[in-house]
């Protein structure tokens, strides 16, 4: 598929290394282009996120920007193909550059040429839990049970801000920091407008029930962002039990191809239900 769309965007794509198979394939190529493959169907996504990377880099905030050269996306088979300009020899940010930027984000006004979605924190989760193959039915229960309860309860949580732009995967590694210049803001499929907290959720996760930064790092990332730490929020165990429980999906909808996947997604079922005690590892997918 990757040589098909290069074929018709007149791209090389010889010697083409994988970057990333998660949501989407990526995929380095020469000449410094990272092509990125959607979904089927995904079309309007990938054209927004064109949209999204030329807006926020006009209004300061620096993104991966699309390759202008080439008409974009490309369409084999359903799914479509973005070209991007390759950052090269880049870090993952920081907690502190990471509330650092999101402090910025949030504080945009919603472009008016194109539309933003709203931000949907459950959306195609029953969908992994119910079609996925690789649990017994003791946990699929237990999983939609989950799903049931968290979404009542974040039907009911009270917020006393108005939504924002907001990156929605948000994670150190999708703000990334060259040699020189400013840490730059990667995959945009999921920005959209919704509550501050679901930015700010993945890294006090991180910190709270995995301990992968410590009382300092995660002490600079509320500080950079201004002071806000979601953690004491009233809602923020809502939502990171459904942070967690979307981890858990991801790792469903890759497990009936992957073995790995669906050992993972075992594991990580084992931790929701309080098998494993905190703080937990799981494996990057």
């Amino acid at each position: 598929m990757l040589s098909r769309a290069a074929r018709i965007s007149n791209i090389d794509a010889c010697g083409a290394v994988p970057i990333r198979d998660g949501s989407h394939a990526i995929f380095e190529l020469p000449n410094g282009i990272v092509a990125r493959i959607g979904k089927p169907d995904s079309y309007r996504t990938a054209r927004r996120e064109l949209y999204i990377s030329q807006w926020l880099n006009q209004n300061g905030i620096a993104t991966v920007q699309a390759v202008h050269s080439i008409p974009q996306p490309t369409v084999v088979n359903e799914r479509p193909v973005t070209w991007w300009t390759l950052i090269p020899d880049h870090r993952s940010s920081t907690p502190e550059e990471l509330g650092r930027m999101l402090r910025r984000l949030h504080a945009l006004t919603p472009p008016t040429d194109f539309p933003l979605p709203s931000y949907a924190p459950f959306d195609g989760l029953r969908e992994h839990i119910e079609s996925a193959t690789t649990i017994d039915e003791d946990d699929r229960s237990w999983l939609l049970t989950q799903f049931v309860r968290l979404r009542q309860q974040y039907d009911e949580l009270d917020h006393p801000l108005p939504p924002c732009v907001i990156h929605g995967d948000a994670w150190q590694g999708n703000l990334v920091v060259p040699r020189t210049g400013d840490p730059i803001v990667l995959d945009l499929d999921k920005v959209s407008v919704g509550w501050r907290e679901w930015d700010l959720v993945q890294l006090a996760v991180d910190y709270t029930d995995f301990q992968r930064i410590t009382d300092s790092q995660y002490q600079s990332f509320v500080d950079a962002y201004g002071g806000y730490d979601v953690t004491q929020w009233p809602g923020y165990r809502v939502l990171a039990d459904i942070q967690e429980l979307r981890w858990v999906g991801f790792a469903l909808g890759r497990s009936d191809t992957r073995k790995a996947a669906a050992i993972e997604a075992t594991h990580r079922i084992a931790c929701l239900r309080g098998v494993m005690p905190k703080p937990w590892t799981w494996q990057a997918l």
